[in-house]
């Protein structure tokens, strides 16, 4: 859906209220969670929301497991924050071997952040990338849309329709599922995702992302805004997770860059070895990005991120500012986020999420011939989305469906979520540590979920 020059996006703010406690479900609560709910909003407030009708208030981790606090396990398939797994033993001792040393900020020299911006580097498309680091993703992407802006002098950017790329106020405009409750920004572009499933194939949902991204850009250039670019989360999370065929989006970001435009890959959610098939996102697509983001995975759930951008695009920005985060990539954090990706290789955490999450889906499919809600079975490496429909003809969102089936499911000892804009699709992104095991126990809950659903 492309907007003219002054754009009023709406939306429902699905991302936050998809799966959502409500205030109303409180009543048929036991005393203890209803005191810790009451506590909750009196002293953070109502803005926050909390999962499920009845909350889980978690106590422990391990894995891709974790417990509550009347000591019930669950299996965790939705929490990508640690990425490797709950509490993992190389993460704890590199930081508390860290903070038992120093912990100070990057006005000092300190030669564990050379040393892991060099080794993340590496993973690039290319040897011409350099870090800023930052606390969280909302940072990273903040600084990355200041960088681009700086970079082609241009204002608007393009962004897909459920969007989110963090909670500054400026990357808030820019992430239109939140769009129902904030203001987006005047000069955004808003786009479809390449819904593969409706368009049937890759190649048809590229073309037509495609076609959306030349309309848009045609938009813009007819405004005097300028063109700053295009910033995507390349397995399009939050839009219902759409990893595609390897360059299913290659030509979109080809258009981009020939109007002067850049590319921001969002890897918050799909990068780390997160898509088994490359350890980044982007990277099954061939793209070399212009600005990579980080964020929640990259720690294992310490608070690290990081912005890592072409030499060329980010001098003009650093040539005529000096930029400074007080906690982003300090010592500690720099420890947390060395531990990951020395695990991830030393542990082939790539591979395992390749042929872990084919068994998966495989695993899916085959529940579907059994369960007609099940619309599409899609995905890539330990990142997958379950589409439930009403129909399978017309394809047609199954929200009620989609919402009573995370709560049957957390009922049974699963946690997961869902996404995209009919909050019809169970998202799917365990821990690293997910494995062939965990399959058949995922499996029987949707499968005892959806059978009683059905009757």
């Amino acid at each position: 859906m492309i907007h003219d020059n002054a754009p009023i996006v709406t939306g429902n703010a699905s991302i936050l209220e998809g799966n959502s406690f409500k205030a109303e479900d409180a009543a048929a609560l036991p005393d203890r969670e209803r005191s810790l709910i009451e506590r909750r909003e009196a002293r953070l407030g109502s803005a926050y929301r909390l999962f499920y009708k009845k909350p889980v208030e978690l106590v422990r981790g391990h894995g891709a497991h974790v417990w509550d606090a009347a000591g019930d396990e669950y299996l965790d398939l939705y929490n990508n924050v640690p990425t490797l797994g709950h509490a993992h033993p190389a993460v704890v001792d590199a930081v508390t071997r860290q903070m038992s040393t120093l912990n100070t900020h990057t006005r000092y020299l300190h030669a564990a952040i050379l040393d892991y911006s060099e080794d993340l580097c590496a993973t690039l498309p290319g040897d011409d990338y350099q870090t800023m680091f930052v606390c969280t993703g909302s940072e990273a992407n903040d600084l990355a849309l200041r960088v681009g802006r700086t970079f082609t002098g241009g204002q608007a950017w393009i962004a897909t329709s459920e969007a989110y790329h963090g909670n500054t106020a400026l990357v808030t405009a820019h992430s239109p599922s939140l769009a129902g409750a904030e203001q987006m920004d005047p000069t955004l572009r808003v786009i479809d995702p390449p819904d593969t499933y409706r368009h049937g194939s890759s190649d048809r949902a590229g073309a037509a992302f495609l076609a959306q991204v030349r309309r848009a850009i045609e938009d813009i250039e007819k405004s005097n805004e300028g063109f700053a670019g295009l910033i995507a989360d390349s397995s399009f999370s939050s839009d219902g997770v759409f990893t595609g065929e390897s360059g299913m989006i290659t030509a979109a970001i080809d258009l981009v860059h020939e109007h002067g435009g850049i590319f921001i890959a969002d890897e918050v959610q799909p990068g780390f070895a997160r898509t088994g098939e490359a350890f980044w996102g982007f990277a099954r697509h061939g793209l070399v990005p212009d600005i990579v983001t980080t964020g929640k995975p990259m720690g294992n759930g310490f608070p690290v991120a990081g912005m890592i951008a072409r030499h060329h695009v980010l001098e003009p920005f650093s040539s005529t500012r000096p930029y400074f985060n007080t906690f982003g990539g300090n010592p500690v954090a720099i420890a947390a986020a060395q531990a990951v990706l020395d695990t991830i290789h030393a542990e082939g955490l790539q591979q395992h999420a390749l042929e872990v999450g084919r068994a998966f889906r495989a695993a899916l499919s085959e529940l579907a011939a059994n369960h007609p809600a099940i619309g599409d079975v899609r995905g890539a490496g330990l990142y997958t989305a379950l589409e439930l429909v009403t129909d399978r003809d017309t394809k047609t969102p199954a929200t009620s469906l989609g919402l009573a089936v995370i709560e049957g499911l957390r009922r049974r000892g699963v946690l997961t979520s869902v996404c995209g804009p009919g909050n019809n699709i169970l998202k799917l992104r365990p821990p690293l540590a997910f494995a062939a095991d965990d399959i058949p126990r995922a499996i029987d809950a949707l499968d005892a979920v959806l059978s009683e659903a059905a009757h």
